[in-house]
């Protein structure tokens, strides 16, 4: 056992915010929340719900938790007796964003310190008068009153991220002259008198939460954060949890991307932590037993706060804690399924983990044990074979060349090398599992009356385009080491994620790369963040790209190209070494046409529908939790 605010804790492992989605249009907890945290607070100490909103015209998202009335206070007891009754404690993260409100939802208001718009793009903001930031504190009281009625064990309030306080606090987006701009004592007075105001209405102990080192030029460093919790210390408050980055400058920290180095985060824990007595929770990018035990190795915090691999896996803590059984389903920071599908308007998802959302939708036994192949052994294949496995049901699976399939390629390009953990994971339970694998190409006469049904995961080919002269190309393969060329003049064509990915690893080996891309942009299938640091990079790396272009013929080292936005254009790149296809995929369909009315089949994944890694997963779970 452990204390913080002289609260008792069964562990020093918090599950920390993330936002899922599952809320309707006007804040109410749903029981997807409830299924949700049910899954994951059987092990953690205490879980930190995603930001409430304490103004429903100053939401995030759409289908954003809020705590902004007293008639919502019903629901969240529940959501606390759902913790509470799996041994965790509650902590209400209440938040405003001020200018990082969401500027697409209708009746949304933004406001801030001043009249500073985010420097990335956003609305300008209204600079809050004195009554208004009165009447903004006295939300934030509310909110924590809300709390304490509904049951909660703490409060935790943003200092940090860029949110409203930060905004207040960071002289960038803070020029007032009044008693709230000015000198830090000045500037750090909104947030302190909130935080006073909560103490005075409440009894629930306070946790502040600050950005560590907001991570861009002229933001806040980690001397400012230094001072900001030697001064937060004096009020009282329970603990200090640092992150990093700032949601409006520095989104690639504020997410902690996998193209963030792991740990850095935790530096500024640690210097925090010798600053000040107050205890410290380190959070970012702690998805595997080792990064717990380098953080508390390092005495870079009390407490460790974990987010996205407890959404990978509902269980890590349990097992880590060697409380429950299996192997830990890795999280890779991806973004593709969490904020991926949340910021394309849906709800919290994993790469990895399909039942995210979808708690409540586990597998059951099948009442008749049958007898399956499945063909095609990359992610939807794997999961298939698993999810009839576990449905009790004899597998098969064949595959002609590697387990992982065309996913394979994934962890290639770079930095995304965290990605071959998705790999490995499958390939072990498949192994453990003892399901048997095929390395061949499944025939109609391996499967025509040997299996009572085939499930068709052949994935899909890369679509070459028809172009006079082209007869020699790469693909994905040319990122594998032995592959890689070395200062070499390269045309990609085509600019969707995968040309944009190898466009970026080329670069690394000094090759000169230029994209041609027929729509009037690259990279439009990308996750949000992973899009504008792949395109910081093709910038920096001077990659030149040609949009509303169509490459018209090829002639040995010489490529001609029509660019078609307004008058058509005709223009000749010669002097090329080495040119690569990345036009598109389409499914490879050829084995279901071979097995049409000869035995029962069903198409997971990419042969069936063109997707990401998220969909091929889904697709293989529920189509074999059915069968």
């Amino acid at each position: 056992m452990m204390k913080l605010a002289n609260i008792e804790l069964r562990n020093n492992l918090i599950m920390s915010a993330v936002k899922t989605g599952y809320a309707d249009s006007d804040g109410n907890i749903s029981e997807r929340h409830l299924a949700f945290w049910d899954k994951r607070s059987k092990h953690v100490a205490a879980v930190i719900f995603e930001p409430f909103f304490i103004d429903k015209k100053v939401r995030e998202l759409p289908t954003q938790i809020g705590i902004d009335n007293d008639n919502k206070i019903e629901t969240h007891k529940r959501l606390v007796e759902t913790v509470h009754k799996n041994g965790a404690k509650a902590v209400a993260h209440i938040n405003h964003p001020g200018r990082m409100a969401n500027p697409k939802l209708p009746g949304n208001i933004h406001v801030s310190a001043s009249d500073i718009e985010c420097p990335n793009g956003g609305p300008k903001p209204k600079a809050l008068t004195i009554d208004e930031i009165k009447s903004v504190q006295q939300q934030f009281i509310d909110a924590a009153i809300r709390s304490e009625k509904a049951g909660y064990d703490f409060i935790e309030l943003q200092f940090g991220l860029g949110y409203l306080i930060a905004q207040f606090i960071s002289p960038n987006s803070n020029k007032r002259t009044d008693q709230y701009g000015g000198s830090f004592e000045n500037r750090i007075r909104f947030g302190l008198e909130t935080l006073r105001g909560i103490k005075s209405a409440v009894t629930l102990p306070v946790i502040v939460r600050i950005s560590g080192d907001e991570k861009y030029e002229s933001g806040l460093t980690i001397n400012d954060a230094i001072h900001i919790a030697k001064v937060i210390e004096q009020e009282g408050v329970a603990a200090i949890h640092v992150t990093s980055g700032d949601a409006c400058m520095s989104a690639p920290w504020y997410y902690q991307h996998h193209f963030i180095p792991k740990g850095k985060t935790w530096e500024l824990s640690k210097k925090i932590k010798e600053n000040v007595s107050l205890p410290i929770i380190a959070v970012g990018q702690v998805n595997e037993p080792e990064d717990i035990e380098e953080i508390l190795a390092n005495n870079a915090a009390d407490f460790i706060a974990i987010g996205r691999a407890l959404i990978a896996d509902p269980d890590f803590i349990g097992k880590y804690l060697n409380l429950v059984e299996g192997r830990i389903r890795p999280c890779s920071s991806c973004l593709t399924g969490c904020l991926g599908r949340i910021k394309i308007g849906k709800s919290l998802q994993c790469e990895i983990n399909p039942l995210v959302g979808r708690e409540l939708e586990e597998i059951t036994q099948a009442s008749e044990i049958k007898n399956y192949a499945v063909v095609g052994g990359g992610l939807a294949g794997m999961q298939s074979a698993l999810a009839l496995k576990q449905r009790g049901h004899r597998v098969t699976l064949f595959e002609k060349d590697k387990l992982g399939g065309q996913f394979n390629f994934a962890p290639l390009p770079s930095q995304k090398h965290s990605l071959k953990k998705q790999i490995d994971y499958f390939v072990e339970e498949i192994k453990e599992k003892q399901i048997k694998v095929l390395n061949k190409e499944a025939t109609t006469e391996d499967l025509i009356g040997k299996y009572d049904g085939v499930i068709i995961a052949t994935g899909s080919k890369p679509f070459i385009p028809n172009i006079d002269g082209l007869t020699e190309y790469n693909w994905a393969e040319i990122l594998y080491e032995f592959n890689l060329p070395k200062n070499k003049n390269v045309v990609v064509i085509g600019g969707g994620l995968i040309g944009v990915e190898i466009a970026n690893t080329l670069v690394d080996y000094g090759n000169k790369v230029t994209i041609v891309e027929m729509l009037e942009d690259i990279a439009r299938d990308m996750e949000m963040v992973t899009r504008k640091l792949n395109l910081m990079k093709l910038k920096k790396a001077n990659v030149k790209v040609y949009t509303n272009s169509k490459v018209t013929k090829i002639d040995g080292r010489s490529l001609y190209l029509v660019q078609t936005n307004g008058s058509e254009k005709e223009i000749k790149l010669d002097n090329i070494d080495i040119y690569v296809v990345a036009a598109g995929m389409r499914p490879n369909k050829e084995l279901i046409e071979k097995l049409e009315g000869k035995i029962p089949y069903y198409i997971a994944g990419d042969a069936d529908k063109i997707g990401d890694a998220v969909s091929a997963i889904q697709s293989g779970y529920f189509l074999a939790k059915e069968l």
